[in-house]
This record gives structure tokens, sequence and C-alpha cells, in this order.
């Protein structure tokens, strides 16, 4: 079992690291490539914050541990707004984009319900509904796109002088690194969830979504600390809507996903977290503490839920 566990913060440690030398070695090149910063900022980059979701969740439907597919995505969104945001606003209040306010948290909160609409009706996300997810997925690009255009988008990260070599080297170290640490990640989790004849659905919901959530919990962590939060809120709403539109809806394309009863409830939860936050921001136009402890309590008992 400790050498399990062991398997299990290896896959997480090369997941997080990996998706960060890819994103690296990828943007750097884009760039060198005259690829605008604006289009490397909404694609690699953005996209980069869910290749832990997508490595995961995908190798893990191939192995057919489906459970943890859904687990992960949406035990991710959970995590992100009442744990992530919430640890967040604890330590400072954290501003809103009024774009994020009025359209993007709404957009999540919707694309959650059809997720549960979809889920429901079959008992799975097949592979139609895939090439659904991917057609939203592409229109929320072309969103982001005008958004920035407009000067109100996400801030973009400052490119690094990287020889191309070296990029190069990142993104095939990173890229190995995000695959053979998401095939880790999941057999030390389902070994475990065997062991202690837990559910693949717990272990997707709680363990395996909280070390993919791992970069987003950092970097929030951190840029509250600094007193950088002003677009914290914006990327992890980003970052949710990427995990169920690309995540969800690639897995969905290489092989239909089962959907377990029991997921509507937390679909739920996660349709809920996404109403607690926009209330909880409508007023203010920012996060404060007494919405992120509500937050943190909230994912409490949640996690009570799934232990009972």
């Amino acid at each position: 079992m400790i050498l399990q566990i062991m398997i299990l913060l290896l896959g997480f440690v090369l997941l997080v690291k990996g998706a960060d030398w890819f994103v690296e070695g990828a943007a750097s090149i884009a760039r060198k490539l005259g690829i605008p910063q604006l289009i490397v900022g909404l694609t690699i980059v953005a996209m980069g914050t869910s290749m832990p979701e997508a490595a995961v969740s995908i190798t893990a439907a191939l192995n057919g541990n489906a459970g943890i597919t859904i687990g992960n995505v949406i035990g991710s969104n959970i995590l992100n707004v009442f744990l992530i945001l919430g640890i967040t606003a604890v330590i400072t209040n954290v501003a809103i984009q009024k774009s994020t306010l009025y359209y993007e948290i709404p957009f999540m909160t919707a694309i959650t319900v059809v997720m549960m609409i979809f889920g429901k009706t079959a008992a799975s996300i097949p592979f139609s509904e895939g090439v659904i997810f991917w057609i939203l997925f592409i229109l929320f690009l072309v969103y982001l796109f005008i958004m920035a255009k407009k000067g109100t988008g996400q801030e973009e990260e400052e490119a690094r002088n990287i020889p191309v070599w070296k990029c190069i080297l990142f993104m095939v170290i990173g890229g190995f690194m995000v695959v053979k640490g998401s095939d880790l990640a999941v057999s030390g989790a389902s070994e475990i969830a065997r062991y202690f004849g837990m559910s693949e659905r717990f272990i997707g919901l709680t363990i395996v979504a909280f070390g993919t959530s791992l970069p987003e919990l950092v970097t929030s962590v951190m840029a509250a600390k600094k007193g950088n939060v002003g677009i914290a809120i914006g990327n992890i709403v980003g970052s949710n809507i990427f995990n169920i539109l690309f995540v969800i809806g690639t897995t969905a394309l290489i092989c239909t996903v089962p959907f377990e009863p029991k997921f509507l409830i937390d679909s739920g939860v996660a349709v809920f977290s996404g109403i607690l936050l926009w209330v909880g921001t409508f007023r203010h136009k920012e996060l404060r503490r007494s919405c992120g402890i509500v937050m943190l309590l909230c994912y409490a008992a949640y996690f009570a839920y799934l232990c009972m």
C-alpha cells in the first residue's frame, strides 16, 4: 500500500511539472514562429492548466476506469471553486472582472447543467455529445479571442528567451512526464481504491481531483500572497469550462464515458458552487472573506457526504 501511495504521489509530481514544462516549451516555440502572444495565451497556456485533468481522464477511460474520468472533472471543478477560491478569499479579497461575472460564470454553470442532462439521458456521454462539447469549446475560444481583442481578456505571461532546442526538449520531456504521470496516478489511485474498498467515483472526486488541481491551487495561493489576484476568479472559471468542454469532450471522442447516477448529485453540487460564486461576487464585484469561509464550509460538508 505504501508503494501505491508513492506511485500516486510520483504521478502527481510528473503531471504538474510535466504540464508546466510542456506549456513553457510550446508557448515559446509558438512565439518564435511569430504566432501572436494573444493566441498563445488563449490556447496553449490556457489548455495547459487542464492537461493534468485531460491526461488522467483519457488514461482512465482507456483503462476502463471510467468512474475516475467523470469524477476527476466534477471533483476538480468543485474543488477549484469551493476550496481554492475559498482559501484565496480567506487570505485576501479577490476582485472579479465584469466579463467573468456576467458571461463566464453563467456559462460555466450552464454547461455543467448540460453535462448533467447528457449523463442522465443515456447514463453515458457518447461520441455525438463529445462533438457537441467540442463545438461549444471552439465557440468559447472565439469568445475569449473577441474579449481579448477588446482589451478585457485575461492577462498573459511574459515570454522567456529560451533557445529552440531547449523548447523542443521541454515539450518532449514534459509530454512524456504528463503521459507517464497520468498512468501512474490512475494506477495508484485504482489500487488504493480497491485496497480500502472505496469506489472509483470517490477516488476521482477527491484524491485524483486534488492532485490534478494542484497547479491552480499553488498559482492562486501564491498570487494571493503577492497581492496579485485580479484575475484569479477568471482563471479558475476558465479552467472549469475547459475541464468540461475540452477534457470530457475529448475523452468522449475517444470512447463512450459512462455516467453513474450518483454523479448527478455531484454535478448538482458543481452547479451550486457556480451559483454561490456568482451570488457571492455580484453585490461587491469581488469575493470577500465571509464568502470564502462559506465556500470552505460547503466543501467540508460535501467531503463529509462523500465519506458517508
